[in-house]
């Protein structure tokens, strides 16, 4: 392992991080458990970046990729018809709500999201784009300039004119206590100030995560959005749901993220959970936002037929087994298991909905964020058998998201590691 790490840092960029001192070199895994090269089998709540939807080694994924590799088509590129990426377009279509949909497929959400800005602002003739504090949407330079979270942002220059808006920061001196209905309210009220000051009358979209994965799984209060949309409505404003982590049910209350605001957007991205592990991403739009580029436009590697077989298997997977419903349920098990830990005064707050939740450490005493005490926990919960993530904006947020196909037996399982590894951290920043 110290030689695969040393050899990692001589030719990786120091940048491209890793979790943990020692890191984990996963060498094999079926269903939500991976085993590492040193023989240790670990019970997987971050799958990937909450990428391995349906778990490891899934059949019907795995069948339906070595059906097309038998054919001997890996790749033709889109000008050339691929059957499996027409069906898979008409099935998101259908179930994107959006009137006439229309799909393109790209190999990732950060490629997804540039197309999408890419019809906002060809649409609507402007550079100027809304976005959201705590937001993170890629690490390409346009996804980059529509990311509110300085951790992510490497560079100030930006071939967008970005305005931010409130959503999630409910937390922030301004609008601690606020009731739901009256935070709503203050972020309309400041999305209207910012179009009537500083926005020229021609802003191309809003682009906003109905769940802030890298932010560490925060979210606006359900309705948000959709009193948003009103506003952007009256000015022809587009809106686009980055559905990149939100998408296929994962939330367990609606099969898209958005649909926890009771809202359609002009727009979403997808990508990560719909290949279940292979590279695929892409977007859904009015069929009318979609045509309306006029310059030509291939890709020479999104929607490949290998792609769109893993793809097709895991949304069938997905429907078939009703695993919106599974996210529910287990969802509310994990989520409220994890809640007594806010006594704690190194638990700032547990959120999430369904397969999608975080726990927030804080400095016990004075609340104020704390990353190491995040990085304890994992490591704790590693020593213990179980993977998770970390993000929001100071760090300090662990993250979980468990395959669709979770077990009961596997959650009570994890829920238990979780809660002895921050109970043990706890235990020891607090002590004497």
């Amino acid at each position: 392992m110290s030689d695969l790490l040393a050899r990692h840092h001589a030719v990786m960029p120091s940048w491209l991080s890793l979790y943990y001192e020692n890191p984990v070199e996963p060498v094999s895994a079926k269903g939500a458990r991976v085993t590492d090269a040193d023989g240790r089998t670990y019970l997987d709540f971050f799958c990937g970046i909450v990428t391995t939807m349906l778990g490891y080694d899934v059949a019907e994924v795995r069948e339906a990729v070595e059906r097309q590799l038998a054919r001997g088509i890996v790749h033709t590129s889109t000008l050339y018809l691929i059957r499996g990426q027409v069906e898979l377009a008409e099935k998101i279509a259908g179930l994107s709500g959006i009137p006439d949909a229309k799909v393109f497929f790209t190999n990732s959400g950060t490629e997804a999201n540039e197309t999408a800005l890419l019809l906002a602002t060809c649409a609507r003739g402007s550079d100027q784009v809304l976005a959201m504090r705590n937001s993170y949407h890629g690490r390409s330079y346009g996804t980059i300039a529509v990311t509110g979270n300085r951790g992510w942002k490497n560079s100030s220059l930006s071939p967008l004119n970005v305005h931010y808006l409130h959503g999630t920061d409910r937390d922030a001196p301004a609008f601690r206590g606020m009731s739901d209905a009256g935070y709503i309210d203050a972020c309309v009220a400041d999305l209207r100030d910012v179009l009537a000051t500083a926005a020229a009358p021609d802003v191309a979209c809003l682009i906003a995560e109905p769940v802030q994965g890298v932010g560490g799984f925060a979210m606006a209060p359900d309705g948000l959005l959709a009193a948003y949309k009103e506003v952007l409505d009256e000015h022809g404003i587009l809106f686009i749901s980055d559905e990149v982590q939100t998408g296929w049910g994962r939330t367990g209350s609606s099969f898209w993220g958005i649909g926890n605001h009771g809202v359609t957007p002009d727009a979403m991205t997808f990508a990560k959970g719909l290949g279940n592990g292979f590279a695929v991403g892409g977007l859904v739009a009015r069929g009318e936002l979609m045509d309306g580029l006029t310059a030509k436009g291939v890709s020479t590697f999104g929607g490949n037929p290998i792609a769109m077989a893993a793809a097709g298997a895991t949304l069938d997977y997905v429907l078939d087994h009703d695993l919106q419903s599974n996210a529910a349920r287990l969802g509310a098990t994990l989520i409220g298991g994890l809640r007594p830990l806010t006594e704690l005064s190194t638990v700032g707050a547990v959120r999430g909905k369904g397969l999608m939740f975080a726990v927030e450490m804080v400095e016990p005493g004075t609340g104020a964020p704390a990353p190491a005490l995040a990085t304890a926990v994992m490591g704790r919960a590693r020593e213990r058998g179980l993977l998770v993530g970390k993000g929001g904006l100071h760090d300090n947020a662990l993250r979980m998201s468990p395959p669709l196909t979770l077990t009961e037996e596997d959650a009570r399982e994890g829920l238990d590691i979780l809660t002895d590894a921050i109970t043990a951290v706890h235990t020891e920043a607090t002590k004497g």
